[in-house]
């Protein structure tokens, strides 16, 4: 069984290459240069770019390749599990079934199950985790596609930015108020709610902020000393490190890991972020 992903799932090369799981990365334009994310591109370079003020262009996965990959899928005979970056952020998704729609008329008895997670980053990233893990322990295509749409809509995304300027770009935030809250250190705590981006709350400060994502943890989370939670940040290794330390503090989970954010995500959140994901119902067969 093939198991696909995609690189806004910010999970690193070494993942890919080491669990036969494989990549089809989004695209990045850094300099004038269109580059695959994670395979294809320096992420110190991007957030070195991201810090020099420029804005990074991004694509998604061009048609051309997933027929490539779903094509090849249909020739060996293998079944196939692709699990998708959120549909609401990205046209990726629906081009995935395009292109699945047309390989299966060369190739009908294609068994390709397409996921659209609702997620990004290691919300999405840890899907495609227990996707691996599901497909070592002998779980069929329809079981493991069950199981991680279950796991897909009860994922939490809880993040802040460093930069306000970022979501003002994004059309998430006035430019008065990102101008203002950069003046009084406001730090937003966002939420993605069916795969969109949703700003919940303003706080000043960023202890004040990683507080309030401990308390929404608390109310939101399910046994979270039975989880792994992950948290992922836009080269602030320190502000990962010291929400870490929070989450075991209070939670004592399984594992806390700590992921950095890949180019296509950092192009749109700029430096600064901070984000924790976990789930707020937990599988019970």
């Amino acid at each position: 069984m093939k198991i696909y992903a995609d690189s806004a799932s910010d999970l690193p090369k070494s993942f890919y290459e080491q669990n036969n799981v494989t990549i089809i990365p989004l695209r990045v334009q850094l300099k004038g240069q269109e580059h695959d994310d994670v395979v294809g591109v320096d992420i110190q370079e991007v957030y070195d770019v991201i810090r020099s003020g420029e804005m990074l262009k991004t694509s998604q996965v061009s048609p051309e390749r997933f027929l490539k990959e779903f094509t090849a899928l249909g020739q060996s005979g293998e079944e196939g599990i692709y699990i998708a970056f959120s549909s609401q952020l990205s046209g990726t998704y629906s081009t995935a079934v395009m292109m699945a729609e047309q390989a299966k008329e060369k190739y009908p008895d294609l068994k390709l199950s397409i996921i659209d997670s609702k997620c990004a980053s290691m919300g999405y990233g840890l899907l495609v985790k227990e996707a691996v893990r599901l497909r070592e322990e002998g779980d069929t295509v329809d079981q493991i596609t069950e199981k991680i749409r279950f796991n897909a809509k009860h994922m939490e995304h809880l993040f802040t930015v460093g930069d306000l300027d970022y979501l003002a770009r994004g059309g998430r935030l006035s430019k008065a108020s990102a101008f203002i809250g950069g003046l009084l250190s406001i730090k937003p705590v966002l939420d993605v709610e069916d795969g969109k981006l949703i700003p919940i709350e303003k706080y000043r400060g960023r202890k004040k902020v990683f507080k309030r994502i401990i308390e929404l943890m608390a109310e939101r989370g399910d046994s979270l000393s039975e989880q792994v939670i992950a948290i992922t940040h836009s080269d602030d290794l320190e502000a990962a490190e010291e929400m870490k330390a929070l989450i075991i503090q209070n939670f004592h989970p399984k594992a806390v890991e700590i992921h950095l954010i890949g180019s296509v995500i950092a192009a749109h959140t700029g430096t600064g972020t901070i984000a924790v994901f976990f789930l707020n119902k937990l599988w019970k067969e």
